[in-house]
């Protein structure tokens, strides 16, 4: 719960240096009352001073990368990944890419720079901007991975960035043995004009020892004064502080002077400061020293204060709080034992036009003609991007629709704001309804009311209603049957290593995260269009996991084949690491006595609970090559998993 109302917005544009030591600095001393929001199109960030050790072999992808995903956490920032593309002062609205305009009161912009690529002939086709950084080096590994027998590189502009580029590209080629060709050009007269002359001399021996050519003429190119965005984070996270609370602002005043290290391409760089020039691997190691520091402030984070129990507390607390943190999303769900407990007890239906029970995935109507299905599902934030939860909710409310063969006909929402200020609470609510409006509309579905209210943390929740003339229910698979499911798992797992901020080299978690939003935002109306008129029965994968679902479809036995089993990237490394979400213990525990599989960490994605999960259908046999894929040339990651055969109730895993 936020302790304190959050009543204004302050908004960081860019995910660059500075911006990013802003972050780390409001996690460890948040302002009482201020939302944080980070725009960034990507969720990993590359530390420039470590480009060009990239670019030379000495680091590895992971090590030059902020996760975005893993500091908005700490920082407890709303995180949007799209591109800004305007900001209107006068509305006080920022324009993005991929959304609506988002609402600020106050912004700071830090979005580096973006190289413009020259209008040559042949630029649009043979060259790489080194701005932005990841994108380069994601092009520079497949460069090198193509193997060219005799590869031709061409670097504009003979700044220190340029300069560095060279240097590196020359020592990797020359690392892997291969021979090739390194240019340099830059329109000035002179390299590297904003180095000290002596410190120059070495960087141009340098240059022709590695074979570099380097070729001149025209203007001067633009210093290098990244290290100053570095230097500005402390009195740009005061003024922002200052801006909102009333307080002083203060001056940033740049040194005159500043110390370059200038990588070589080797594990050699050159100092130069107030006119004195030293070089040698030592300046390199001092470089690496400063970079890898600069990166340890984005690797494990402050500890949060853990809850500990009271003393004298009921006996049992201090084990119940030991437990792994509480998920949001379907990891949130009460546990399968819980609910039967519940549930079973009830009597049945005692009206006829009531055609299923409590345990079914929607209620079941019948109507003069054909029936109508309703169900609600709700769901506790695991994201601070209330436009993002209001779209997975939607379409995780709709997966019970489309899975029992259903048309979406009309939604209401629940909507439960966390404390804040009317402003805040206005924009909020608007985005959510907003959101939700535009998924239902697009599955065909009105939103057509609903309730709010005031609790301690964000929760949106639908009641949807959909009809069919005959729908599909879970009975009716038999031995034979094929299964297919149509998305891949994950979610779960993935959403518990976000919210622990998980290290997880040498997966980059903010990739990962990013990757399985995706997958949780893809409907699944045109995957039931499909596989309705075949399936015998069919569910939506959600909080009970693969596993749970599955067992709810059965009268008979199942086998399936765990190497068939689509996983979310990353998901099988997270298992081997031993993360899980809250809910998958108790999932676990539910199907273990009726289920035999290999002991293989992928064996715990079965019991993974599933947010906006895939569906999961039985078909004849026969069939289930040609659904299989026209699913994915509907753009599905389907797969046929395994299938039903004979015997009592049992799950049997395949390695």
């Amino acid at each position: 719960m936020t302790p304190h109302p959050q009543i204004r917005d302050l908004v960081l544009i860019g995910g660059g240096h500075a911006h990013a030591l802003v972050a780390r600095g409001w996690g460890m001393d948040p302002l009482p009352g201020t939302r944080l929001t980070l725009i960034n199109p990507d969720p990993v960030a590359p530390y420039t001073g470590m480009l060009p050790g990239l670019v030379a072999g000495h680091y590895r992808r992971e090590e030059l990368m902020i996760d975005l995903v893993r500091l908005a956490r700490f920082s407890g920032a709303r995180l949007i990944l799209d591109r800004a593309t305007g900001i209107d002062p006068k509305a006080r609205l920022i324009h993005l890419a991929d959304r609506p305009p988002l609402a600020y009161d106050l912004a700071a912009v830090d979005i580096g720079i973006t190289s413009d690529l020259p209008d040559l002939p042949g630029a649009a086709d043979h060259a790489v901007a080194a701005k932005p950084l990841g994108a380069y080096a994601a092009r520079w590994e497949g460069f090198l991975a193509r193997r060219l027998a005799y590869p031709r590189v061409v670097i504009l502009g003979a700044g220190l960035g340029g300069v560095e580029l060279a240097l590196a590209t020359a020592h990797r080629l020359k690392a892997a043995g291969v021979r090739g060709e390194v240019t340099l050009l830059d329109r000035g007269d002179s390299p590297m004009p904003d180095l000290a002359a002596s410190a120059r001399r070495t960087v141009l021996a340098a240059l022709q020892a590695s074979r570099v050519t380097l070729q001149l003429r025209a203007t001067a190119s633009r210093p290098k004064a990244g290290v100053f965005a570095v230097r500005a984070a402390p009195i740009l996270l005061h003024n922002l502080r200052a801006s909102l609370s009333g307080g002083p602002l203060r001056r940033f005043k740049p040194q005159s002077d500043y110390l370059k290290l200038v990588s070589l391409g080797a594990q050699s760089a050159v100092a130069s400061k107030w006119g004195i020039t030293l070089h040698g691997p030592r300046f390199w190691q001092m470089k690496d020293r400063i970079d890898r520091a600069f990166m340890q402030k984005f690797g494990p984070y402050p500890a949060m204060a853990e809850v500990k129990a009271p003393t004298p507390a009921t006996k049992g607390l201090a084990a119940f709080l030991d437990q792994r943190p509480l998920c949001g999303g379907c990891g949130a769900k009460l546990g399968p034992g819980v609910l039967s407990a519940a549930l079973d007890p009830l009597p049945p239906p005692m009206r006829a036009e009531v055609l299923s029970g409590p345990r079914d995935d929607a209620a079941i109507l019948r109507l003069p003609k054909g029936v109508q299905v309703l169900t609600t599902d709700h769901l506790r934030a695991f994201s601070h991007d209330p436009r993002l939860m209001a779209r997975l909710a939607a379409l995780h409310a709709l997966g019970d629709i489309w899975a029992m063969g259903a048309v979406p006909q009309v939604a209401l929402a629940q909507v439960t704001l966390p404390r804040l200020g009317p402003d805040l609470q206005t924009r909020m609510l608007a985005e959510i309804m907003a959101e939700a409006a535009a998924t239902f509309r697009a599955a065909g579905a009105d939103v057509v009311g609903g309730h709010s209210s005031e609790g301690a943390e964000l929760t949106i929740g639908f009641t949807v209603t959909g009809t069919a003339e005959t729908p599909v229910t879970k009975t009716g698979a038999r031995p034979g049957d094929a299964l297919i499911l149509t998305k891949p798992l994950g979610s779960g797992i993935i959403l518990a290593a976000e919210m622990a901020m998980a290290q997880s080299e040498p997966l980059m978690l903010g990739e990962v995260w990013a990757a399985c939003i995706a997958q949780m935002s893809r409907p699944q109306g045109s995957a039931a269009a499909i596989l309705v008129p075949h399936a015998r029965a069919m569910t939506d994968v959600t909080g009970f996991g693969l596993a749970g679902h599955l067992l709810e479809l059965l009268t008979t036995a199942a086998t399936l084949q765990l190497p068939a089993i689509p996983l979310m990237p990353g998901a099988a490394e997270l298992a081997e690491m031993g993360q899980a979400s809250s809910l998958q213990p108790a999932n676990q525990a539910a199907v273990s006595w009726r289920m035999t599989a290999p002991d293989d960490p992928r064996v715990a994605l079965l019991t993974d609970p599933q947010t906006c999960g895939g569906l999961l259908a039985a078909v004849p046999a026969e069939l289930a090559a040609g659904l299989v894929a026209q699913l994915k040339a509907a753009g599905h990651d389907a797969a046929l998993i395994g299938s039903v055969t004979e015997g009592a109730p049992h799950l049997t895993i395949t390695a």
